[in-house]
């Protein structure tokens, strides 16, 4: 039987307070409640993600700042982390775990007008969201969870490694040929625009 939900440990973990009271009354074999609760929550996190990745999209279809190809790249990202939140949401109830819906958060893209803070905002988030992985593994490893711990470094983990390393270069490169966190960078801007094959390969 699954320990009942205790306090949690690790702070990067988002964390599903609805869920704690939810699982008091279940009882699941092999599946750990802090490793539910979390599996709940980051999945939400990663929804969350996927709607600020979509809010990037939209600034750069805007006719004042027309990069039709970045546009096409971050809306192609925003379905990606749709579809990794779905997937995690099948693990949880394969495993007979239960989703809390919650509203989704402001995507926080208002003060966002160029690429540049664009992809530093990407990178940050990748990066933030490699951690979480990291500790879900560490916490699912921490409460026996063997399958869920590497159900989450395949299929959730790994794939994030060179996105981040390629995404890194994509920055380095933006700022080499002129990119700024304001709306000076014009022609730089234009320049990785038509990198669309690089964007299209992270």
């Amino acid at each position: 039987m699954s320990e009942p939900a205790g306090k949690r440990v690790r702070s990067s973990v988002p964390a599903c307070r609805e869920h704690r009271a939810l699982l008091q009354s279940q009882a699941k074999q092999n599946f750990p409640a802090l490793v539910e609760e979390a599996l709940c929550g980051v999945s939400t996190s990663m929804m969350g993600f996927g709607y600020r990745l979509e809010a990037l999209a939209k600034i750069f279809e805007q006719a004042d700042l027309p990069l039709s190809r970045v546009a096409a790249f971050f809306h192609h990202e925003s379905l990606r982390e749709q579809a990794q939140a779905e997937a995690m949401l099948k693990y949880l109830s394969e495993r007979g775990g239960q989703y809390c819906s919650k509203v989704i958060q402001r995507p926080g893209t208002e003060q966002v007008c160029a690429l540049l803070p664009a992809l530093e905002l990407l990178l940050g988030q990748w990066k933030e969201e490699m951690a979480i992985m990291v500790e879900l593994c560490q916490l699912a490893c921490e409460h026996e969870d063997p399958h869920t711990a590497n159900t989450v470094k395949s299929h959730f983990l790994n794939p994030l490694i060179p996105k981040v390393k390629l995404l890194g270069d994509l920055l380095t490169n933006a700022q080499r040929v002129g990119c700024t966190t304001d709306s000076t960078g014009g022609f730089g801007e234009y320049l990785i625009d038509q990198l669309y094959k690089e964007l299209s390969s992270v």
